[in-house]
């Protein structure tokens, strides 16, 4: 079982939830931040949500808030620039610090990590106007996955199964960012592991009728299936949350994260990427897992907002 530390509304003092933003997550990122706002409300936080603007870092300077729940994903959010603009007003806040957050969003330089630390995660070669898209076929194969570097929820991203729609691959990913990457594609099982303060939990398989879990499966696809427990043997699992444990401590994640990755047909694991603020919304996995291991949607709010405090623990403890 796991064992969660025990707090009180006035230990956080005042509390502002950062939502919105102008990324291209914006929407999930209100509903996020939302369903984060109503469960610390719920708890008895003094909480107030914020659709962050120009003027947001003015409002929390004014307004003495205490520390931030940061619910902002994708650029700007996850990629240490936040991080970075509340450090400089030394504002405490909720997961990962500036370069966690910012090598976790790269998604062509975590990689470049996890290769030199022997964490298996597929080929990859970054893209641009003039790239030969022969040679990319050369490098890394078909069938291929093209995305952007610096996005989640896989905005953008596409599988290429000829060489000759390469291009057309690259010019939809690039409209949502200036890099943009080719990836080996990996068939097999999708996987996601969830991780609060170093504590692996449950794991989710992603069933999805789509080519891959995609914007569509993950948001609006009602028959998307998210299977927990997720259906390995017990020592697989245990090996694949600790490799993706490791995996974001690599990058810095702290916190709170989440670890996507696939296993291929032979049974071998590549990791893909870690989401350092994962959703929180209806259709978000780090709460289907926290409620298969009996943690309350409100309470796994608590904790991460915890995060943002210092000396914060979860430990795990043997069932009699």
């Amino acid at each position: 079982m796991i064992k969660l530390p025990e707090y009180q509304a006035k230990d956080f003092g005042k509390v502002a939830v950062l939502m919105g933003g102008q990324s291209a997550e914006r929407e999930i990122s209100l509903e996020s931040g939302k369903a984060v706002l109503t469960a610390l409300s719920d708890f008895g936080v003094d909480v107030t949500g914020i659709d962050y603007d120009k003027d947001t870092f003015k409002q929390l300077m004014n307004d003495d808030f205490d520390r931030v729940f940061i619910a902002l994903h994708g650029r700007g959010g996850e990629d240490g620039t936040i991080q970075g603009a509340l450090d400089s007003i030394g504002m405490p806040y909720t997961g990962s610090g500036v370069l966690g957050s910012s090598l976790a969003m790269d998604k062509i330089l975590s990689k470049a990590v996890w290769r030199d630390s022997g964490i298996p995660t597929p080929a990859a070669v970054e893209l641009n106007e003039e790239t030969h898209w022969d040679d990319v076929v050369d490098q890394i194969g078909l069938p291929i996955m093209v995305k952007p570097v610096n996005e989640g929820s896989s905005i953008g991203a596409s599988k290429v199964t000829e060489a000759d729609k390469l291009s057309s691959a690259w010019v939809q990913a690039n409209q949502f960012d200036d890099r943009v990457m080719a990836e080996t594609w990996i068939e097999g099982g999708e996987y996601t592991v969830p991780i609060l303060n170093d504590v692996v939990l449950p794991m989710i398989k992603l069933e999805t009728a789509r080519e891959f879990y995609d914007y569509q499966a993950k948001y609006i696809d009602d028959n998307t299936q998210y299977i927990c427990p997720c259906g390995l043997d017990e020592h697989t699992e245990r090996s694949l949350g600790e490799l993706s444990n490791k995996a974001s401590q690599i990058l810095g994640v702290t916190g709170w994260s989440r670890v996507d990755l696939m296993l291929d047909e032979s049974g071998n694991a590549w990791l893909i990427e870690v989401n350092t603020v994962p959703g929180m919304t209806s259709h978000s996995l780090v709460p289907m897992a926290a409620k298969q291991a009996g943690i309350s949607f409100q309470e796994l709010v608590i904790q991460i907002l915890a995060t943002s405090m210092v000396n914060t623990s979860v430990t795990k403890e043997l069932e009699n």
